[in-house]
């Protein structure tokens, strides 16, 4: 059975940093693409940030340059690094298996999400 577990959200001030890392279990993690979405209050989840099986990497434009995805196959875990924090960039943070080793074949499994809060 799939299991993603989040953590390493809390509460920053704007500018700041922040790195939640995310556990996988149950599926062989160094086969399938893995991304980080994000759904802030009123709005719908977004894809932020993706990396292949390979390496690969992928974001959505507003986190460019501030945004850094990585894994840790031998630990089962990906990462986000997030710098030059916005109250824009506000919400939950979940990632997600995806459905292949390519980033774009879709993702198949959340986990439950860690929440980010950035104050200005």
């Amino acid at each position: 059975q799939v299991h993603l577990v989040e953590s390493g959200g809390g509460l920053v001030q704007s500018g700041g940093s922040l790195r939640p890392s995310c556990t996988a279990s149950g599926f062989p993690f160094n086969m399938y693409a893995m991304a980080w979405y994000r759904q802030a209050p009123g709005k719908e989840r977004e894809l932020v940030a993706a990396i292949s099986a390979g390496g690969t990497t992928s974001y959505t434009d507003s986190v460019k340059s501030r945004f850094v995805i990585s894994r840790d196959n031998a630990k089962n875990t990906v990462y986000l690094q997030m710098n030059r924090l916005q109250p824009d960039d506000t919400g939950v943070y979940q990632c997600a298996k995806g459905t292949a080793p390519t980033m774009q074949r879709g993702y198949d499994h959340w986990g439950q999400g860690t929440q980010v809060t950035v104050s200005s």
